[in-house]
């Protein structure tokens, strides 16, 4: 790992006193790094222009933002799809606050994130998850532009994966394809999906909701060792109980 801080005392260091002056330099600038929590010299440059450095659980949110915009529009998907990754999560009041703040802020897209996702390539697992992450955020308008393709590959290739693995997740989550007529649910069928009633309590209607998508969540299929189909068919299970819960809430008027 490069230390800025620790590298830029000992240079500093060893030009004004030589060996002696390189330890101290390097010392006080190791302390530097710690207290600001310099890791890369694109951390450096983030403090030096104001933006503080990301934290693992905020790197996440702010490549979904990143996608989200990328195409021009944050669609209404997008950032249901985002409420669903955290609770997915299982995140506290705050971490959802810091999660929401960093969609907003990879909206701008002018974090740095070739370092970040760098680091991220030594933890396999964690990986994978971003990317399928990002593929849920791509499909959650239905379709998978040419620029967010482009973006999810570029930062696969950080991540330490080929083009073909990268492609090869998008098929996880890509819907199946289905007659037009079919694709929207009348307010009936949205019920019955969600096993509620006309005159259920929001509330009630959104416990409902959020119990049935942890239950089909393609992330919880995958870790139990289902086929590829099956994830699949999860994905668009998700998708299903988010477009009937999206229906519900615009019919009832709820947040």
């Amino acid at each position: 790992m490069l230390w800025p801080g620790t590298l830029i005392g000992a240079g500093a260091g060893f030009a004004i006193a030589s060996i002696p002056g390189a330890i101290l330099g390097a010392l006080l600038g190791q302390a530097l790094d710690r207290r600001l929590h310099l890791q890369s010299w694109g951390h450096l440059r983030e403090k030096l222009g104001g933006r503080p450095v990301l934290r693992n659980d905020e790197l996440l949110f702010v490549l979904l933002g990143r996608l989200a915009k990328c195409d021009g529009q944050v669609m209404s998907g997008h950032i249901e799809q985002a409420r669903a990754e955290m609770r997915s999560l299982d995140m506290s009041e705050s971490a959802q606050r810091r999660a929401i703040a960093a969609f907003n802020r990879g909206k701008s897209g002018r974090d740095r994130l070739r370092g970040y996702l760098r680091r991220l390539s030594a933890q396999p697992h964690a990986a994978e998850g971003v990317l399928r992450a990002c593929w849920r955020m791509v499909w959650a308008d239905g379709r998978a532009g040419s620029s967010e393709r482009k973006l999810i590959g570029q930062w696969g290739k950080w991540l330490g994966w080929t083009p073909h693995q990268v492609k090869a997740l998008a098929h996880d989550y890509e819907p199946r394809k289905r007659p037009l007529g079919n694709s929207v649910p009348s307010y009936q069928d949205a019920l019955r999906l969600l096993g509620v009633s006309a005159t259920t309590e929001p509330a009630q209607i959104k416990r409902a909701y959020r119990r049935l998508l942890s239950r089909h969540h393609p992330d919880k299929i995958a870790g139990s060792g289902a086929t590829a189909t099956q994830v699949r068919e999860a994905t668009e299970r998700t998708r299903e109980l988010h477009n009937a819960y999206t229906l519900i809430r615009e019919r009832r008027d709820f947040r």
